[in-house]
């Protein structure tokens, strides 16, 4: 018997079928409509000898779902793709395959989603100036994602390699935005504060974040890597995806407990959030901190594949 074709969707097929936007509002119609993260289907993460792989499966009623990308550092030396791989969705009553998607783009689309999905309940109304660690794909969806929320007038980027940033800045500023590059003192005047980098230790004193700020995480996925101080996350009010999920991959939260600074309870969950279950407190500052879970793939890759 011949086996069916697999229909596939291409990277540019994903952004044309769904713009951050919808997937924002796809991430509060599904946790309103009782999507639990809590009931999410455990990650696997395993070290290889040139990187990780990540395979993430989760189910709804609807669908079931699997992302395999792998995580190369060597990569980009190479001219290569620091993270690559791919997404198969399957529907849940047959287990039968329907669709295999391009896994980066569908990443690049879901994390900075997230993230907006959060800002958009935690950020102060008037967010003028968005200020962004890092310049790769993740920090353009950012940007994207962000300024759908939000009226953004103006980026900053900081990262190490500022020729780098130059470039995204540039491309930034083409798309209507004024961006440049600046330092990590100018989170000092930034609404919106965004961690996207490889980095293992705080990437910025926390005490410049203003008190009415958002400031969101999600670029370590470790337990002993994080990008903000300890001293944020005690004075903040603080959001994660899911509080099992942050005792395995959330350094950010994990470390401060670890050093007696906060207990889990001075954490909310992003669903808490979106239901109106936890109040927003605009007397602090607040901090989401995302490492990415199956079940945010599979609320995108379901929009994707219904609106072929």
């Amino acid at each position: 018997m011949t086996s069916p074709t697999i229909p596939w969707i291409s990277a540019d097929e994903v952004y044309r079928r769904v713009s951050f936007g919808d997937a924002v509002a796809a991430y509060h119609r599904d946790l309103r409509a009782g999507v639990d993260p809590a009931h999410d289907l455990p990650k696997h993460i395993d070290d290889l000898r040139n990187g990780q792989v990540l395979q993430m499966p989760t189910q709804s009623e609807e669908f079931l779902g699997v992302k395999v990308v792998t995580v190369a550092p060597g990569n980009p030396h190479r001219g290569l793709e620091r993270i690559q791989g791919h997404y198969l969705l399957f529907d849940t009553p047959t287990l039968t395959p329907l669709a295999i998607m391009d896994g980066v783009a569908l990443t690049t689309l879901r994390t900075p989603a997230v993230s907006a999905a959060a800002a958009d309940l935690l950020a102060p109304d008037e967010c003028e100036h968005l200020l962004i660690f890092g310049y790769g794909p993740q920090a353009w969806g950012h940007v994207e994602a962000l300024r759908s929320i939000r009226n953004i007038t103006r980026v900053t980027l900081v990262a190490r390699n500022r020729d780098s940033a130059q470039v995204l800045a540039d491309q930034v500023t083409a798309s209507g935005i004024d961006a440049r590059v600046g330092t990590s003192a100018d989170v000092a005047d930034a609404q919106l504060i965004v961690c996207a980098t490889t980095a293992r230790e705080p990437v910025f004193d926390g005490s410049l974040a203003p008190i009415d700020s958002c400031v969101i995480a999600v670029g370590s996925h470790e337990l002993d890597a994080r990008e903000l101080d300890t001293g944020l996350i005690k004075r903040s009010q603080v959001f994660v995806e899911d509080l099992g999920h942050v005792q395995l991959e959330g350094g950010d939260i994990m470390i401060p407990v670890g050093e007696g600074a906060i207990t889990l309870d001075h954490v909310s969950t992003l669903r808490d959030l979106v239901t109106g279950a936890v109040d927003v407190d605009p007397s602090r500052t607040r901090v989401f901190k995302s490492s990415g879970m199956p079940w945010e793939d599979l609320v995108v890759a379901a929009e994707v594949y219904r609106r072929g």
